[in-house]
């Protein structure tokens, strides 16, 4: 379902009905009982609305929309630099549990974090290496997701994480004005385990359109491929997975430094 701004119309104001003033409070009833009704589970919340972003109000709006929902709990999709991704609040143990669902997911895989700062980071992680601030610094905002040891103060549950968090700061102005305002969102790819990921909102809404509450359409993701993964909780670095960026372009960063990444395995 695509929310179109223009289709309501416009009121007049060249008249004053005195009704008007009761019409609104009956309005405003009418819409606390549908939030009450909402927080008690008694009516069912809207699933799989299409927010575009064609302008600057249609953004605002679709920003609002994921920004609320995730801060009741709700799943959203979202655009960013390499696929659409699915959303929810990194706090929310319930809402990461569901998005785990969504995705036919099980613990031992739990979603990254995505951040609007790279200030962030020291917020969430401990012990981090010095040969990860060049790559952050680098490649950051973009599709560089690090693997590093969390701050054993988190009051959050993502998953089997074995005291690690994957943390990505993502190249897109929708997500990070969604960031801005919701704080770290535990975010994986908006697709069914084991199928593509979505590189579009429609691609995300066929696949997961009754798992989530707002489904955020800017286009096509810009990259439409995945973030590369460093594990950066050791003094070695690995690349557990190379996607946008290569090997050859992360030690490009490192070896003027002394340092450099091996890939997994190898």
């Amino acid at each position: 379902m695509t929310r179109d701004p223009q289709a309501d119309p416009a009121p007049d104001d060249t008249a004053q009905d005195p009704s008007d003033g009761l019409d609104d409070d009956l309005d405003d009833d009418l819409d606390d009982d549908l939030d009450d009704d909402l927080d008690d589970g008694s009516a069912e919340d809207v699933t799989g609305e299409l927010w575009p972003t064609a302008t600057d109000e249609q953004r605002e709006d679709a920003v609002a929309a994921a920004t609320s929902a995730l801060q009741r709990g709700r799943l959203v999709i979202i655009p960013t630099d390499t696929v659409y991704g699915l959303a929810a609040d990194a706090f929310d143990a319930d809402a990461v549990a569901d998005l785990l669902d969504a995705k036919g997911r099980g613990r031992e895989m739990p979603p990254p974090v995505l951040i609007s700062s790279a200030a962030t980071v020291d917020a969430l992680v401990v012990a981090l290496p010095g040969y990860a601030r060049p790559l952050i610094d680098a490649f950051w905002p973009g599709p560089l997701t690090l693997v590093a040891r969390q701050q054993p103060s988190l009051q959050w549950d993502l998953g089997e994480a074995k005291g690690t968090v994957a943390v990505r700061m993502p190249d897109h102005p929708v997500a990070l004005a969604v960031l801005e305002r919701t704080g770290p969102l535990a975010v994986s790819s908006a697709n069914l385990t084991g199928s593509p990921a979505a590189t579009d909102a429609e691609h995300a809404l066929d696949m997961l359109g009754d798992e989530v509450a707002v489904v955020v359409d800017d286009g096509p993701s810009p990259g439409g491929e995945a973030s590369t993964i460093v594990d950066v909780t050791g003094t070695q670095g690995r690349v557990l997975r190379v996607g946008a960026l290569s090997l050859e372009q992360l030690n490009a960063v490192l070896e003027p430094l002394g340092a450099s990444l091996v890939l997994e395995g190898s």
